[in-house]
């Protein structure tokens, strides 16, 4: 069929597999209009006759695909008509000729971004970034331990009402120091998308405005220089947003209060506007300035939206035509305009900046070997900062998501633009280089949030139920390559969340790459030994693969407190998530853990009879110890008791996602200083640090 041709030379699916054996068919309409959404008419027969024709006619006429990459060492130019000539401009400003009938024209270039140039014997000419990039990502130093902890749940003494960076030093420094471990993995730290209309922010870490820049909300404003320097007047009304700041700390560790990120950013806000009025030492200013100019557009762009929002709200959307387009007449006037909130803005990051550029040292003065992970969302708002910027790489009216399964039988959107392949081809991959390079300046490794998502993502067009999306392929080579790039350059590693359904070879080719899975302990079973009419026993630990972090639980996931004790599936039944009866649930559940408890017993782990849920949250600890896995990852609220998960998804206001500090088995929140204090924890990290190893 022509459609179904066409939409494959676009690599739109047509069809996809929602379980081994199964095929499933995508709607036509959705075809339509995920063709259309690429700059592709396919309404009628005559179009796809036109775009089939424009296709191959354009393919006929190019001499150089849109972006090349190539493996060093093991790649190759494209073909080339013979006796072209090409050359390669490199990105330090060097010229490198080369033979296209030599073969491996990687070999003789250097890693990084080039501009490969060729003209044809027949006229033709043409220049494509060219990606030069290593076969391997680097791998962690050596077999490691640490913290998972999403950031805001994590107070101290001298919080704002949630987690900052200050903390997050502190818990490095102190962790590196007394239990050896390599690495703190942290949320997105990625800038949010402020509330419209008295309306909260929405706290979810994994929805952002903008994820080149985070959010500065994670400020420990005393940090900043120039608080300190505040005199008179202002140093009074400072004085008293700390007392502020102080009651709504209080509020979280004492009152059982939420978290709440407006409340936390009205004060650091009003604090770091108090700090604007204290001129910059030289050499501070000099740093402002460079670190401006080393962000360019990207920096200006995210700072003059944010302006633009405090007038006209946080939906690009819904403003006047002119300041819909980022490069608009009305947006530049707008812009000088604002000046001093735009200078304002990109202050805010460049302090941001600094302050994880403190917590990475401190990491490593710690002695870690890795430092902070930090994390890639799978994309961003519909009318955040970078839609507005970047709004030819985006989708319209697309939303990422997921197809039906057996986890979700009516599939998932998460309201989230795609990226347009098209549009990254064609760029050379700009704005894809640039998010890494930004997340991986201060950082020794990083997580990357649905990594599945290098290869494949399910498109929902706008209006439509989940289940009438599908898929659209990027090219994983160029995806994987430009990771790889960025990743040598900063010497990280990188873990790619690769949990549910997983496309065959997906898996084997993040390994190929260097790319770390990521092993959560329930869902590691022996599928090879499956029984008719019997689960697949659990996974033994020497069958585990060496390439992931090994972790017991994640953030949308039951602590592993609650999944011993049942507390999770009373938690589903008590908001209504459940899908069977409540007996036939919790036979379920226990006889999984059932499993896994008489598995570590039978492996010494476990003493005989019955035991604590302190105990056997040990005992699944000494399991993923015995692994191979490179890194074991400790969820930090496990290492306390804590029983309520962090994100339980399928809700939204029934539950107090991401809003909840690190809590004891009680419930009742501990700050740093508790933790650190803990008989608890530090029995199971005593014991997690010495079977890491050195």
């Amino acid at each position: 069929m022509a459609r179904a041709r066409l939409a494959a030379l676009h690599g739109v699916a047509t069809s996809y597999s929602p379980a081994p054996g199964r095929s499933a068919g995508v709607p036509e309409e959705t075809v339509v209009a995920v063709l259309a959404a690429l700059g592709v008419d396919a309404s009628t027969p005559a179009s796809v006759r036109a775009a089939l024709a424009a296709h191959e006619d354009a393919a006929r006429r190019r001499l150089l695909p849109a972006t090349v990459v190539l493996r060093a060492g093991r790649g190759a130019l494209p073909a080339l008509p013979p006796g072209t000539e090409t050359c390669v401009e490199t990105e330090s400003g060097d010229v490198v000729v080369l033979d296209p009938a030599a073969g491996a024209a990687a070999g003789a270039l250097p890693l990084g971004t080039h501009l490969l140039r060729a003209h044809a014997p027949d006229g033709r000419s043409a220049a494509a970034p060219l990606i030069v990039a290593p076969d391997r990502l680097p791998a962690p130093p050596r077999r490691g331990h640490g913290f998972l902890v999403q950031l805001y749940s994590l107070l101290s003494a001298r919080s704002w009402g949630m987690g900052d960076l200050g903390d997050l030093a502190a818990l490095a420094d102190w962790s590196g120091r007394t239990f050896g471990t390599d690495f703190v993995q942290v949320n997105p730290l990625h800038a949010a998308v402020p509330g419209a209309g008295g309306a909260p922010t929405d706290p979810s870490p994994y929805r952002p405005s903008s994820r080149r820049f985070p959010d500065p909300v994670h400020l420990r404003v005393e940090d900043v220089p120039e608080f300190g320097l505040l005199t008179g007047e202002r140093r009074e009304r400072a004085a008293r947003l700390l007392a502020r700041a102080a009651a709504l700390r209080d509020a979280v560790l004492h009152k059982g209060e939420l978290i709440d990120r407006d409340a936390v950013w009205e004060l650091k806000r009003r604090a770091l506007e108090l700090v604007r009025t204290v001129p910059p030492a030289p050499a501070r200013l000099a740093a402002y300035e460079a670190f401006r100019a080393g962000q360019g557009r990207a920096l200006e762009d995210h700072s003059t939206w944010c302006a633009l929002a405090e007038v006209h709200g946080p939906d690009w959307r819904a403003w006047p035509g002119g300041l819909r387009d980022p490069r608009s007449a009305d947006t530049a006037r707008a812009r000088a305009a604002l000046a001093d909130r735009v200078d304002f803005h990109s202050r805010l990051a460049w302090l941001t900046d600094e302050q994880l550029a403190a917590a990475q040292r401190t990491a490593r003065a710690a002695g870690m070997r890795v430092g902070l992970v930090h994390d890639l969302a799978v994309g961003v708002h519909p009318s955040g900062a970078d839609t507005w910027a970047q709004q030819d790489a985006f989708a319209a009216g697309m939303s990422v998501g997921a197809p039906p399964d057996a986890f979700s039988p009516r599939g998932q959107d998460w309201g989230l633009p795609p990226w347009r392949p098209d549009a990254l081809e064609a760029c050379g991959y700009r704005p894809y280089r640039e998010l890494l390079r930004g997340l991986l300046r201060h950082a020794g490794g990083l997580r990357i949030d649905h990594v599945m998502g290098l290869f494949r993502l399910w498109w929902v067009p706008q209006g439509e139920e989940p289940t009438r999306g599908t898929y659209v392929r990027y090219d994983p080579e160029a995806m994987l390559g430009v990771l790889a790039l960025e990743a040598h350059r900063a010497g990280a590693a990188v873990v790619g969340e690769d949990l549910g359904t997983v496309e065959p070879g997906v898996r084997e080719a993040l390994a190929e790459r260097g790319v770390l899975g990521t092993s959560v302990l329930w869902f590691e079973r022996d599928y090879g030994e499956e029984r008719e009419g019997a689960p697949a026993p659990p996974l033994r630990p020497g069958q585990w693969r060496t390439g992931c972090l090994a972790t017991a639980t994640t953030h949308d996931l039951p602590s592993t407190a609650a999944r011993l004790t049942g507390d999770h599936v009373a938690l589903r039944h008590r908001l209504g998530l459940l899908t069977r009866p409540l007996d036939e649930e919790r036979q379920e559940d226990a006889r999984e853990v059932g499993e896994w408890l008489e598995l570590f017993r039978r492996l010494g782990l476990l003493p005989e009879g019955p035991c604590d849920e302190e105990t056997a949250v040990l005992a699944v600890h000494r399991y993923l110890l015995r692994t191979p896995a490179r890194l074991i990852g400790v969820w930090l609220p496990d290492a306390v008791g804590d029983r309520r998960p962090q994100n339980l998804p399928g809700t939204w206001d029934q539950y107090p996602n991401w809003r909840l500090p690190v809590a004891g088995p009680d419930g009742r929140p501990l700050s740093l200083e508790e933790l650190a204090a803990s008989p608890r924890l530090r029995a199971l990290m005593a014991e997690v640090g010495a079977a890491a190893g050195p």
